[in-house]
Parts: structure tokens; sequence; C-alpha cells
């Protein structure tokens, strides 16, 4: 009888225990929908930088799910906060925690996802290719993969899909894991420039840069379609209804159709300009650029071949990104100086707005004393914006380059800026950035510079 009663109390000692000692929480059991998000005023929304997600274009933010997701919070009539996360997994777990409301990224359907979130905003669907070179190493089956290196991030979709293909063929694949900071348009460009030999890919962002790197191959399929979106909570009922109703929208649906031309279609983020000198005059607006120059104390010659690169002297042209006139001027880097939709096109207004544009960089970038050098600097900042040449600079400092020398020292950081090592680092405050296009700028532009004083 004894053991029994002692048996009971240790029974009873031990559920008293257990119920009195804390529950850990369950991140998945947050609750947050469209109430709670309208009580905040503030949608917030984390994604990353990328190709078509999320960029900076000459002191402009773009992209796709930035254009879309600033739309859907003016819908809803909240504030737009937008955190930049540096890997897929650390999103998921931002919206886990209800540290954000919804991912605005082009993220894969799986079903782990599918268990504790909702996808809104669906894309087209897409497959897994093998990224490769166009040269003596090209492979037209994933049996020849076998002895190959293949990189993929650790922990990805491609991992998974790479790991079972090495099953199917033996286990001969020499799989290398990239780091979780890497993305896979990482991968892509590192395969471009031949650091590394293949990479899975899906098809359309793999396309994307193969209107850049012209020798990339990405025929080779290794997957089947899968369905992509935007993230939010499988609790978040009210939040998905609405948004659900806003992509509804005819103007809505139109405007998806033109964001997805401006960044898929037609692959903005790596348009490049074909330099040619013109024959005869420099250009139809010699007086233009003699008359204003002198503002900046420039050489006209300088300004028009800025002018050049800009718009090949064509007074009418606007680009892919909204830029307009001789001077390529951005919507409100022209509203800034004067300029509104009825007169951008004039050509001698477009040169004295892009004029005035180039007295606030000189002004940007005071502290290069050197002309000619801080001629460079603003050449770079007019292509790309400052903030990305002031991240360089701070780079070149910090690596002990000089900040205020352009060729081998801050134009080596400014192409760093696509590397995860440099874009992460704390110095830089606007991201990844990719520098070869305005690298190539303002080499071209001083080199046709060079060639207007010959004539």
């Amino acid at each position: 009888m004894r053991y029994i009663h002692q048996l009971i109390v240790l029974i009873i000692s031990f559920s008293l225990l257990v119920s009195c000692t804390p529950k850990k929480k369950e991140i998945n059991n947050i609750s947050i929908d469209l109430n709670e998000i309208v009580k905040s005023d503030t949608l917030r929304v984390a994604t990353m930088y990328g190709s078509t997600s999320y960029f900076l274009y000459r002191d402009e933010m773009m992209g796709f799910d930035y254009e879309m997701v600033g739309n859907l919070a003016k819908y809803l009539k909240l504030n737009l906060k937008i955190t930049i996360s540096k890997s897929e997994d650390e999103m998921v777990k931002w919206l886990q925690e209800g540290k954000v409301d919804i991912i605005a990224y082009n993220i894969i359907q799986t079903k782990s996802l599918k268990k504790s979130f909702s996808f809104v905003l669906p894309q087209s669907e897409s497959y897994q290719v093998l990224v490769q070179k166009i040269d003596e190493n090209k492979i037209s089956s994933v049996t020849e993969l076998a002895g190959k290196n293949v990189t993929v991030k650790k922990n990805s979709i491609f991992s998974e899909r790479i790991n079972t293909l090495n099953e199917e063929i033996g286990g001969k694949i020499n799989v290398i894991a990239a780091a979780d900071s890497v993305t896979s348009e990482d991968l892509i460009e590192m395969v471009g420039e031949g650091k590394i030999s293949y990479t899975l890919a899906y098809h359309n962002t793999a396309m994307l840069y193969k209107s850049y790197y012209k020798k990339m191959d990405c025929r080779l399929e290794v997957g089947f379609k899968q369905s992509n979106g935007w993230l939010i909570r499988n609790g978040s009922i009210k939040l998905k209804k609405s948004i659900e109703n806003w992509q509804n929208q005819s103007e809505v649906e139109e405007f998806q159709t033109f964001l997805l031309g401006k960044y898929w279609n037609k692959s903005p983020y790596f348009s490049q300009r074909t330099m040619k000198t013109p024959k005869g005059a420099i250009s139809p607006y010699d007086q233009l650029f003699k008359k204003y120059a002198k503002l900046i104390g420039w050489d006209w010659r300088m300004l028009a071949s800025l002018a050049f690169h800009e718009s090949r002297f064509d007074a009418l042209q606007k680009s892919w990104s909204g830029a307009s006139g001789l001077m390529q001027l951005m919507p409100r880097t022209a509203s800034n100086f004067g300029l509104n939709r009825l007169n951008v096109f004039d050509p001698e207004m477009n040169i004295e707005a892009g004029v005035q544009y180039i007295k606030s960089l000189n002004m940007s970038f005071g502290q290069v004393e050197n002309k000619e050098e801080r001629i460079k600097f603003i050449l770079a900042g007019y292509n790309c914006g400052p903030a990305h040449i002031i991240d360089a600079m701070a780079l070149a400092k910090k690596f002990g380059k000089n900040p205020h020398i352009w060729y081998g020292n801050v134009e080596f950081y400014l192409l760093k800026k696509s590397e995860p090592e440099f874009y992460n680092d704390k110095v830089v405050r606007y991201g990844y950035f990719r520098g070869k296009t305005t690298v190539g700028y303002v080499k071209n532009a001083v080199a046709t510079y060079e060639n207007y004083l010959k004539r």
C-alpha cells in the first residue's frame, strides 16, 4: 500500500510539474490579418534585390514586385514598409514570426510552404534548366553531368533537384553547395562570367541573363513546371481575399501586363547600348550643348558625348524605365528640374534640365578635387544614380583604395557590388548593384569625347 501511495504522489507531482511548465510558443500560430494591418496603417513587405524584384536605378527604386506591391498598398490605403532580406529562408522566417505581412518575391510553390502559407498573385509557371556556357564543356543530356561540378544554393529547391538527379545517374555528380547569402541569380551570373561551370535555375530567369550573356545556354530541362507567387500566412484570410479582389480589377491586370513586359519580356536590367560615333557634325544640337556646357564648366563635347550615350541624339526617345528625351531624364528628376510630360521632349529644355542635374551631381561628388576625375564620377552617377557610386567609394576607402580615383579604384568596387561579400558589407547602404553597364558607360562616354576632340 505504501508503494502504491508513493507512486500516486509521484504521478500527481509530475503532472503538476508538466502543467506548470511554460509551453513553447508555436510561431505558426501567429495570426495577423487585415484588421490588424489596417490598425497599424502599414503593409510590411519582405523582398530581395534582384533583376525583376527590387533594385535602385538612377535614384529611383524599381522592380516588378516593388511596383506591384506599391499598387497593392495604395489599393489598401496603407503605407508601405519594405524590408530587404538576404535569403528566401530569412523572408519565410520573418513571415512566420509576424515581422512582415507579405513576401513580395517570386517564390516557388512547395508542399512544405503550402502547409503554413498561402500563395497569392500567381505568376507564369516555369521549370528548372541547367545553366551552362556554350563551349567545349557544354552538355546535351543530364547523364553527361557525371563527374561535373554543379553549384547550387544549399537547402534550396535547386539542391533538392540536383541531388535527385545525382541519385538517378548513380551519384557521380559533384554537387557544390553555395552559401545561403548567394542567390540563384548570383550563380547564373557566375556561370556567365566563367567562375563556375554549371548551375540550375528557372528558365524564365535564366533567359533574362541570356540576353546579357550571349554565350550562355539554358535549354536543357531538368525539372517539371512549377507554380509561383507571393506568400502570406494561412491565417491571413481577409488579406488574401482583398489581394484577390485587387488583382482581379481590370486596371490592375493591365498594370501587371505592362510590368511583365517592362521587367521580364524586354530584359531592362541588362539593357546595353552600342557605341557608334556619328559622321559629320557631332549632333543636330551642337549649339545647345555649347550654350549649356558653359553653366557647368564642361567642354561642350563632353556634354554631347553624355547625350549621345543616353539617347543617340534622339530627342523623342523614351526608355523602358520612363527616362525621356535627349538627356534621358527619369520622371522624378525631370519634374525636380521643371519639366513635365508636355515639355520633357523639347530639346533645349531637356538639355537645360540635364545640365541642372549634372550641377547637383557635381555637388554630390565635390570631395573629388580633380576636375577630370570628378567628371567620371558624375558620368557614373548620371548613369545609375549617385547612391551606388557613394557605396563604391565607401568600399574603396575601407579596402585601402583611393575613393577619389575612378579607374581601378572606385570603378573596381562598383563591379564588386554584385557579389554578396561586398553588397552585404556594413559600409554599403544601397545593396546589390550590377555595375558592368555603368563602368562601360563611363569608358564609352570618355572614349567618345576623345573622338570628338579629334574632329
